[in-house]
């Protein structure tokens, strides 16, 4: 298996070598490494809507046709649930949203219409815990 640790050239250029994995430096808003899958954790969420629709219509354009894109996130409930251990999830929104590029935390409604967006035709939900999920992208059933 090959791994790539694709991330901002002046973070890979201080990535210590570790076996089995080649560090390459780029920007996901212009291309991303071709590969039959990409693992993408705690990404979006720093990014508006139009920023996310682009790294994920990059990343559509690096899988083959039977790859797949893997997201791992927090995601909203659709229902907020008033648990003080969900304030700390509601308090992040309102930074993410302040201190970044218009990002901020999504429900899953709302990760499935960017991965639509994408063009890509299936969207699943693999697993989740703690507030985390698995969405797998693939650009076709």
């Amino acid at each position: 298996m090959k791994i790539i640790n694709f991330d901002l050239p002046a973070v890979v250029e201080h990535a210590p070598p570790i076996p089995g994995v080649e560090h390459v430096g780029g920007d996901m808003f212009e291309s991303v490494p071709k590969a039959e899958a990409i693992f993408i954790k705690s990404v979006l969420h720093d990014w508006s809507d139009e920023h996310c629709l682009k790294v994920l219509k990059n990343c559509y354009e690096a899988i083959p046709d039977d790859g797949k894109v893997i997201i791992m996130e927090l995601v909203f409930p659709e229902v907020p649930q008033p648990s003080s251990a969900m304030k700390w999830f509601y308090a992040s929104d309102i930074v993410m949203m302040a201190l970044l590029h218009g990002g901020k935390e999504r429900s899953e409604d709302d990760l499935q219409v960017l991965a639509r967006k994408a063009g890509f035709v299936s969207v699943k939900t693999a697993c989740q815990a703690f507030g985390f999920w698995m969405i797998e992208l693939r650009k076709c059933e």
